[in-house]
């Protein structure tokens, strides 16, 4: 086991619990068992003799042990119960090697049922002697509570764990077992007397029990995913206890949960974790900080409520500097949750609401700590998303921002990127050094050419590695493919969806042309699903009649990747070209196998798509797929003798990996001066003005934007002029004041805005003269933002 410790170290803690307890209340094994037991004359005078004898002499501990492990297996109860005794008395008496103690031990347990009473009490003791010669035995060897843990899992099963929490006998599983090495084993005993262990022990009127079963609770979590979710539920209950030492203890089996991922908090359990963070214990205050810089939050309410509690124990308790540490841990943990308070916090330095921004507040230092903290989290694009005037306030808290990261960063790094993001010089300066440690003085100018160096290198075996996953990831989808029509769809589905998540994962971790192909291979296989989701509903529904059926829809879906293939990347070379009109083609078939080749829209799209690739091959430096050339012979012939269908099949998903310099186009819009809670008037009846911030990457000058504004059923298209946005071929910017004339006649409303982009595509423009708006398709290059009004009052 990789974590051995705990086990052994719940051993120990269970029997100094026991022992410390026995002072308040009588132990059961004190009192003697109901049978008569005689007394013990060869267990005396194995300790007497033992006292003087050598373990090593012919009649040593391992000739004993095995005598009496011969005797503990008589007919007779009293015969047995003095066999045990006899080797509890070789134990206490004798330096017994790890060999004879498992051997003890092991004739413990398996007389443990026994039906006489006095027997079952001896192997009790043997038990507890036995772990208690391991424990022993850690500062010699290290091996003790190895071997404690090796011999509890070899005789647990999960089945048994889980019985342990529920006081209601379960039916053994059959199929549960022991985990040994991460490896699971039939199991060898069922154990109807652990029903309620644990739940019996939180309950127990002793606060010493109490604890020792929140301890065990939390150590056993490791074990068993279905048993620590059922043992959080209980050891959130113990957070009420009365007794401090038990909350405590309970604090402490959840930061061993966090510690090994198996702590997941729910909203249900927040409530009680909020109220630990204001408790008025500064010990359980400090533990339940330490969980909370562990877990994951799963919703951005619970991130909020969090942060709330903390500045606000961070107001009544200025004392208690840690709690900045948590803050970075928790906004580090969740960037994009800290990346809306980053922006939330640029508006109020901006606009402060009291007039004057005070830094010096714990809420402002504590909402910049969690601000900074996206700089470190692993969500590469909000990190490039954080205002600037974040990181020129932070240099002011300089010193408090550097004690909360700790280890992370040095302070002079840090202050070298604050003053990067915000553009003071910082470069041409010498690093602050204090000659009394005799540090030598060197400027951030000389090194540059080495950290420039190793960034490369690093970066060029971040793309080796990178490609290598992204080829292992196109082989599986291409072997799913194969193999689809002998598969559960659900299973292809389930494959295709780790294909992507895994695709997701690398390309958050990348940039540049190797991040915009890792996002065209996600739309890519996005495609692939819905092609195999559209042949799929085409075996089972041999109608296909017009109409919103599931067909129809996953047909939109599908055009929509298509486009976004085509018109959100710039750079594309003629093999990646090439993929999508094969795309471009399959999407037309299908929209042929539904209204008929008579569909003259269908066909003109077709009939573009062909005449494409014609010109992408016309050098010869590119050739047709067998599926494009049967393709252009069925539409040369207009499909006379060809079965759609069977041209279907013939499409085969064989993404390249030479994506030359692919960029992504994209767009992002802001509103200004205007969230739920301020919201702009307007006068019913007149138009409204709504101020924009929109900036765009890597548009050119042919692309065609539009602003679409909707309310209710009300669409209007604002055409956006590029020579009005400053800026490089890169990145353009710029603020604007578009005014939207359809308002409602309403107290209030909501203007749902969106940066659009003509696809021109494979598509034919159907545009009346008389409306206007986007010519053709369109893709939604930026998320769809609200803006909120409210109408004035007449007077």
């Amino acid at each position: 086991m990789e974590e051995p410790p705990l086990l052994a170290s719940t051993s120990r803690a269970t029997a100094s619990v026991a022992s410390s307890s026995s002072a308040n209340c009588p132990d059961p094994m004190d009192e003697g068992p109901s049978v008569s037991v005689p007394g013990l004359p060869f267990a005396e005078q194995l300790r007497a003799a033992g006292r003087g004898a050598s373990s090593g002499s012919p009649g040593g501990p391992e000739a004993q042990v095995q005598a009496l492990a011969s005797m503990s297996r008589g007919i007779y109860p009293l015969a047995r119960a003095e066999a045990l005794r006899g080797l509890a008395a070789v134990l206490e008496t004798a330096d017994a090697p790890g060999g004879v103690v498992e051997l003890c031990h092991g004739c413990a347990v398996g007389l443990m049922r026994d039906e006489d009473e006095g027997v079952r009490l001896a192997s009790v003791r043997l038990i507890a002697l036995c772990a208690d010669k391991l424990n022993t035995r850690e500062g010699s060897d290290g091996n003790g509570d190895n071997q404690t843990d090796i011999m509890f899992l070899q005789r647990v099963s999960e089945g048994v764990l889980l019985q342990s929490l529920s006081k209601k006998v379960i039916k053994p599983n059959t199929g549960s077992g022991s985990i040994i090495k991460g490896e699971k084993v039939p199991p060898k005993l069922i154990y109807p007397c652990a029903a309620g262990i644990f739940a019996h022990g939180i309950e127990d009127e002793f606060h010493q029990v109490r604890t020792a079963a929140c301890k065990s609770l939390g150590a056993l979590s490791k074990l068993s995913a279905q048993y620590a979710q059922k043992a959080l539920d209980l050891l959130m209950g113990m957070m009420n206890d009365d007794t401090e030492a038990v909350r405590l203890q309970t604090l402490q089996a959840l930061f061993h949960m966090a510690t090994y991922g198996c702590l997941t908090v729910q909203e249900m359990h927040m409530h009680m974790f909020l109220g630990l963070l204001v408790d008025m214990n500064a010990s359980i205050r400090d533990a339940t900080r330490k969980i909370l810089g562990l877990v994951n939050l799963p919703k951005l309410q619970m991130f909020k409520s969090a942060m709330d509690v903390l500045i606000t124990s961070l107001e009544k308790h200025q004392e208690e500097q840690e709690i900045y540490s948590v803050l970075f841990s928790v906004g580090k943990n969740h960037g994009n949750f800290s990346a809306n308070i980053a922006k939330h916090l640029a508006k109020e330095i901006s606009m402060p609401s009291d007039g004057e921004l005070i830094l010096d507040k714990p809420r402002i230092k504590a909402l910049l700590i969690v601000s900074i903290s996206v700089a470190f989290s692993d969500d590469k694009h909000n990190k490039r998303d954080i205002p600037e005037v974040i990181f020129s306030h932070a240099i002011s808290l300089l010193g408090k921002i550097s004690c909360a990261i700790g280890e992370v960063v040095d302070q002079n790094s840090l202050l070298s990127y604050f003053c990067q993001r915000t553009g003071i010089p910082f470069w041409e300066t010498k690093l602050p050094s204090r000659e009394s440690e005799g540090c030598s003085v060197e400027t951030v100018a000389d090194i540059r050419p080495r950290i420039e160096k190793t960034v490369k290198s690093t970066k060029c075996l971040d793309e080796v590695l990178t490609m290598q996953s992204v080829k292992s990831i196109i082989e599986t989808v291409e072997r799913t493919w194969t193999i689809r029509k002998s598969c559960n769809i659900r299973d292809v589905r389930n494959i295709l969806r780790t294909c992507k998540e895994e695709l997701r994962i690398l390309a958050s971790n990348s940039s540049g042309s190797t991040g915009a192909f890792l996002s065209f291979l996600c739309e890519y296989l996005d495609a692939v699903q819905f092609i195999v989701e559209i042949l799929r509903s085409f075996q089972l529904d041999n109608s296909y009649d017009l109409g919103p059926t599931s067909p129809d829809i996953l047909l939109e879906k599908l055009d929509t990747s298509i486009r976004r293939m085509k018109c959100c990347y710039a750079g594309f070379n003629r093999g990646m070209e090439i993929q999508v009109c094969e795309l471009a083609l399959l999407a037309n078939l299908f929209g042929l196998s539904k209204v008929g080749i008579q569909s003259k829209l269908v066909l003109d799209k077709l009939h573009w798509v062909i005449n494409r690739l014609d010109c992408l091959c016309a050098d010869g430096s590119c050739e047709l797929s067998y599926f494009s050339r049967e393709i252009k012979k069925a539409f040369d012939a207009n499909f006379v003798g060809h079965d759609i269908f069977t041209l279907l099949e013939l499409f085969y998903p064989k993404p390249t990996t030479d994506y030359g310099m692919l960029k992504t186009i994209s767009a992002d819009l802001q509103v200004r001066d205007n969230d739920p809670e301020n919201s702009s008037t307007y006068v019913c009846g007149l138009p409204v003005a709504v101020s924009l911030y929109i900036s765009l990457c890597n548009i050119s000058s042919q692309d065609r934007l539009w602003l679409r504004m909707i309310v209710g059923e009300s669409i209007q298209h604002t055409f956006l002029e590029l020579s009005s946005f400053g800026g490089n071929d890169e990145v353009k910017s710029c603020s604007t004041i578009i005014p939207f004339y359809a308002t409602p006649m309403a107290c209030s409303f909501v203007l749902r805005a969106c940066l659009v982009m003509e696809c021109p595509y494979g598509s034919v423009s159907i545009r009346q003269e008389c409306n206007r708006g986007p010519s053709g398709s369109i893709i939604e290059l930026s998320d769809e933002l609200d803006v909120y009004f409210v109408c004035t009052k007449r007077r």
